[in-house]
C-alpha cells in the first residue's frame, strides 16, 4: 500500500483527547504519588487536575509549564500537526499566560509513514507556533507503533494573572468559548460518514488558539479558567467544582454545539471515550431524568483542542461574553452558573434549577 493510501487514523487505535486516560484510571495511577506542596515556588502542581504547572520565579514572573500529545484525529497530515499544536498550546492559555517556545514530541511507525508526512505533521505543529509567535526550539522522537505527535510548552506571566480550575466562586457565571462535539465528529470521520462541511467546521474549531484566556486574566472579575478536552464539559467541570468546594449548574439549552453534533450524535457517533468518562464520573452528576443517552454522550463527548470553560463575576457576564465573541470566538456562550453545594455538576433545562 502506497503512503498516500493510508489513513493516519487507521494507524493509531484511538485520536486526538479521546486518548486521554479516563479520569478513573489517572485517579488510580497517581495516587500515592509524592505531593508537591512542599515546594513554596510551586503554585500550581497536581493537586486539583489543573491545567498545566506554574513555578513563580519572583515577584513579576512565574513559569507555566505543560506537555500534550496525542494519536491522529485527521488524516490529513499537516491538519494533525496543526491541531495538535493548537491543543498543548492551549494549556497555557488557559492558565493565564502567553507561551514562550514549544519542544515538539514525536513518535512515529517506521516504514509505515513516508518522511515528507512525518514533515507535514511536524510543518503544521510548526505554523501554529508561529501564529503563536513561538518558535518549536527543539524535541525528541522515537520509532513508535502508532503515530504521536504534541508539544512540551514553556509560557510566562504575571502572578497576579494566573487563573486556576479550582477558583470560581459562589454566584458566579459560566461561559464557554467554543462550540462541543469534536469527539462525535472525530467518530463519524473515522467511519467516512463526516462530510466536507462538517470537516471544515471542525478544522477551524480545533485549530483556533484559546489565546483569549491570556486576556481574560487580566480582568478581576475573572474567577476561573479551564479548558475542556479529553474528559469532555462534565468531566472538566467537575473538576471546578471539586476545586472549588461548589455546585455548577449547566444549562442545556445554552450550551453550544457543532452544527452536526446532535445530529451526529443521535445517530450512534460516540467514542469509547466518552463512555469511558460517564463511567468515571457520572455519579457526581445530576442530569434531567429526560435527557436521551445521545445528550448525555456530548455532555462527556472528549473534545480535541476544545474551548475554555471560564467563571466570571455574574454582573459583568454578558460584557465579557461579547469581548471573548469579538474576539474570534463566535460561539462562545454564558452556560450556567456556580453556587453553593456538594461538588457536583448539574445540568438542567433552561429556566429550570
Amino acid at each position: 500500500m502506497s503512503n498516500d493510501q493510508i489513513r493516519l487514523t487507521d494507524l493509531a487505535h484511538g485520536g486526538g483527547c479521546g486518548c486521554k486516560l479516563a479520569p478513573a484510571v489517572l485517579q488510580q495511577l497517581l495516587a500515592g504519588q509524592p505531593q508537591t506542596a512542599g515546594y513554596a515556588n510551586l503554585l500550581v502542581g497536581t493537586e486539583t487536575g489543573d491545567d498545566a504547572a506554574v513555578w513563580q520565579l519572583d515577584d513579576r514572573h512565574c513559569i507555566i509549564a505543560t506537555t500534550d500529545f496525542f494519536m491522529p484525529v485527521v488524516d490529513d497530515p499537516r491538519d494533525f500537526g496543526r491541531i495538535a499544536a493548537t491543543n498543548a498550546l492551549s494549556d497555557v492559555y488557559a492558565m493565564g499566560g502567553r507561551p514562550l517556545f514549544a519542544l515538539a514530541i514525536l513518535g512515529m511507525p517506521l516504514g509505515k509513514l513516508a518522511p515528507e508526512v512525518v514533515r507535514e505533521i511536524l510543518a503544521g505543529g510548526a505554523s501554529i507556533c508561529a501564529e503563536a509567535g513561538i518558535p518549536v526550539a527543539g524535541g525528541h522522537s522515537i520509532d513508535s507503533g502508532e503515530p504521536i505527535y504534541g508539544l512540551a510548552v514553556i509560557g510566562v506571566a504575571p502572578p497576579q494573572a494566573i487563573r486556576r480550575n479550582a477558583t470560581a466562586q459562589a454566584g458566579d457565571a459560566l461561559i464557554l468559548t467554543k462550540g462541543l462535539g469534536v469527539g462525535v465528529y472525530s467518530a463519524a470521520f473515522k467511519k467516512r460518514k463526516l462530510d466536507a462541511a462538517g470537516y471544515a467546521e471542525m478544522i477551524a474549531s480545533t485549530t483556533l488558539l484559546n489565546r483569549v484566556g491570556a486576556t481574560l486574566a487580566q480582568d478581576a472579575d475573572v474567577h476561573a479558567i479551564t479548558d475542556v478536552t479529553g474528559f469532555g464539559l462534565l468531566g472538566h467541570g467537575l473538576e471546578m467544582a471539586r476545586g472549588a468546594g461548589l455546585t455548577l449548574t449547566l444549562d442545556w439549552d445554552r450550551l453550544p454545539f457543532l452544527t452536526q453534533a446532535a445530529q451526529l450524535a443521535e445517530a450512534g457517533f460516540i467514542t469509547g471515550a466518552s463512555n469511558r468518562n460517564w463511567a468515571s464520573y457520572g455519579e457526581e452528576t445530576r442530569l434531567p431524568a429526560d435527557l436521551a443517552p445521545w445528550q448525555r454522550a456530548l455532555l462527556t463527548d472528549p473534545q480535541t483542542s476544545g474551548g475554555l470553560l471560564v467563571a466570571v463575576a455574574p454582573e459583568r457576564a454578558e460584557d465579557i461574553c461579547r469581548q471573548i465573541v469579538e474576539a474570534g470566538y463566535p460561539m462562545a456562550r454564558v452556560i450556567g452558573s456556580v453556587t453553593e453545594g456538594e461538588p457536583v455538576v448539574r445540568v438542567g433545562w433552561a429556566g429550570q434549577r
